[in-house]
């Protein structure tokens, strides 16, 4: 009686966060073939590229990019290769919230840190800053920022320098995750809290809301996550420059997926912390709470979600579990942390629960933990704190490892950074 009581108050509440904001916008289906177009010019895939008498006929285009997404699929290390950025840079500025919402409290809370900048009260922030390898319309989106948050130098010189890139859920403000970063630095571990593509100070200004990350808008879509995690990567090439050589993960929702598919493609990465863990990006997004708004437009051009299945299968974590399970470069392994919600209305329990499946399955070394509550009430007391503990600990506890074995995570080639990843899987 009691956990029935307890499911309905849950479900409740988790729907009254995810219907309180009222600036989603229902955009129509697009099948975004320009925005992959660049890539399978630059990799000799002509053949894929469909005309334009393809794209105007709904069945034929559907049908194309189902090809396409397959043909990513099978050149993964290309399609999230890369060439590294050439123009690192720090930037000090004072750091802004850029709200996603409307409601009165989130404008007062941006109107206040605008107003602490304008008088000087605000301490100044360090923000990495280069220019993404994978270029979209908007400049602004293309500047990748990440905040940066190093950790004291360690008194014990021979200790290996150990970092972790962290990414925020979906419509993230400026502020989210920043204080878990601030935790990992009294642990002694550097942080990245990487501004995914078009969230915060890379969404153009046409936008209220992130809304070009997810859409629907299939091929940019897929760009986005392309891009974030290319984005992630080239991180990791800035850190290694710095000298680190232990590196981690940590996304949360939309940056969980992000997470998993950089760390899929590159053996540096042996940290993995996923807070809300998926199957399929297209499951999410037809049956999830948060996104009804995404599926209205699919469902309005006759989409189903087994068809959206296929037309974002290149960037769903499903298609990539057995590159994610092989060895790295030197034979270790990753070490990852799965934490799913049961009463999740956005990331369904039932998909997370295939996840974990799926960890157990590849025999990859992972931890599971479960939050009483929902995808948004997570970031309410007292189940942030709880969800806290469980990442913090995870980090500390695995960075911990990683410096008790003495190894160092594999160096990636600059111009070829999919080398290393395709020699260990070919073994």
């Amino acid at each position: 009686m009691i956990r029935k009581w307890y499911a309905r108050w849950m479900y409740a509440w988790e729907t009254r966060l995810t219907t309180r904001d009222e600036n989603r916008v229902v955009r129509p289906l697009e099948w975004g073939f320009e925005w992959i177009v660049p890539f399978l010019q630059a990799h000799g895939f002509h053949s894929a590229i469909p005309g334009p008498e393809v794209q105007r006929d709904q069945a034929a285009a559907e049908a194309a990019m189902v090809r396409i997404n397959q043909l990513l699929i099978g050149h993964s290390s290309s399609f999230f290769g890369y060439q590294r950025p050439a123009d690192f840079r720090l930037e000090h500025r004072y750091p802004q919230l850029y709200p996603t919402n409307v409601r009165p409290e989130t404008l007062a809370r941006d109107a206040e840190l605008k107003q602490q900048a304008t008088q000087g009260t605000l301490e100044r922030a360090q923000f990495l800053r280069f220019t993404s390898p994978e270029r979209t319309p908007y400049p602004e989106n293309d500047a990748v920022n990440a905040r940066w948050y190093p950790a004291p130098e360690h008194k014990d010189p021979a200790r290996p320098k150990q970092a972790i890139v962290v990414l925020p859920q979906w419509n993230a403000d400026g502020f989210s995750h920043n204080a878990l970063c601030a935790l990992f630095n009294r642990m002694g571990i550097s942080a990245l809290r990487l501004s995914k593509p078009y969230h915060d100070i890379r969404r153009p200004a046409e936008l209220e809301r992130s809304d070009y990350a997810v859409s629907a808008n299939i091929g940019r879509t897929i760009s986005a996550c392309r891009q974030a995690v290319v984005d992630i990567r080239c991180c990791l090439d800035w850190l290694e420059e710095q000298g680190y050589e232990h590196f981690g993960v940590l996304g949360t929702s939309l940056g969980s997926c992000y997470a998993y598919l950089a760390s899929a493609h590159d053996p540096r990465i042996r940290v993995n912390a996923f807070n809300h863990a998926s199957t399929a990006f297209g499951d999410v997004v037809w049956t999830g709470q948060s996104t009804r708004h995404i599926r209205q437009g699919l469902e309005d051009a006759g989409l189903t979600q087994q068809r959206l299945r296929t037309v974002w299968s290149s960037i769903s974590p499903v298609s990539y579990y057995d590159r994610f399970s092989g060895p790295a470069a030197d034979g270790a392994s990753k070490n990852a942390l799965l934490v799913y919600a049961n009463y999740d209305l956005t990331f369904p329990r039932e998909y997370s629960l295939k996840v974990v499946d799926a960890f157990r399955a590849s025999g990859v070394r992972h931890e599971v933990r479960v939050l009483p509550c929902g995808h948004y009430t997570t970031g309410e007391s007292p189940y942030k704190f709880i969800d806290g503990w469980y990442m913090g600990s995870f980090v500390y506890r695995a960075f911990k490892a990683l410096r008790e074995t003495g190894m160092h995570s594999p160096r990636t080639d600059a111009e070829t950074p999919d080398r290393v990843a395709e020699e260990a899987l070919t073994r």
